[in-house]
């Protein structure tokens, strides 16, 4: 009876750690993933929800440059972990602890917001790596920035690039000025309390940065795996 039980305990474990996750992500590659534990958390707490996936040729280019210009300037050089950014926010975490800086990649910020839970713990820091490698081995760059850009936060109940340009600027994704890209990932990290549409001072300098940042991804070609 023990020797069954350890068996049966080891199937389960196997289903739902290891083919689960690999099927769900294998179906994510072709179908747009549904809502997210944050959307739902968002919905309870009265946020509302607008969501209008487009494909990735109906995003514009430059907001594809500024997100990875402000997020993840090595998108297209890592596979799935930026050891350099890590190491650096580690340190700066060191001498700063009241000013944490994160470190995490586009393709961990995808893993984290489609499949798992917002709030930080260890369980979900590890679930994350699991998934980080999952959608780098699957899905590829292309569809990894192609769901990332359908299902950040980009204000009160506003998710992807293409509720996010209708509800700041009202155009489509895919007509958004550098200007315009800029902001949008200028607010990405405090969605809730910065806003694209009527930037105070420090989003205009931050956008500002960000254009720069987006000049140098297309001179650089840091967003080739991508565009």
């Amino acid at each position: 009876m023990p020797g069954g039980l350890a068996r049966w305990i080891l199937t389960l474990l196997l289903v739902f750690g290891l083919i689960g996750p690999i099927a769900v992500v294998a179906l994510y590659r072709v179908v747009p993933p549904p809502m997210t534990y944050l959307m739902l958390e968002r919905m309870f707490q009265g946020h509302g929800f607008d969501r209008r996936w487009v494909p990735l040729h109906r995003i514009s280019p430059q907001l594809v440059r500024s997100v990875i210009g402000a997020e993840d300037a090595r998108f297209c050089e890592h596979h799935g972990f930026d050891w350099h950014a890590i190491e650096k926010a580690m340190n700066h975490n060191e001498q700063r602890p009241g000013r944490i800086r994160g470190g995490s990649t586009i393709s961990q910020q995808t893993a984290k917001n489609v499949f798992l839970w917002p709030h930080r713990d260890w369980a979900r820091k590890g679930l994350e790596t699991w998934f980080t490698v999952l959608i780098e081995t699957i899905w590829g760059k292309p569809r990894i920035m192609e769901v990332y850009l359908n299902s950040i936060e980009w204000g009160p109940g506003v998710y992807g690039a293409e509720a996010a340009a209708q509800q700041n600027f009202h155009l489509g994704a895919d007509q958004l000025s550098p200007a315009q890209a800029a902001r949008l990932a200028a607010i990405i990290p405090r969605p809730l309390a910065w806003k694209a549409a009527h930037p105070g001072p420090y989003i205009q300098r931050r956008g500002g940065h960000i254009a720069a940042a987006a000049g140098t991804v297309r001179r650089d070609g840091l967003a080739r795996c991508v565009l």
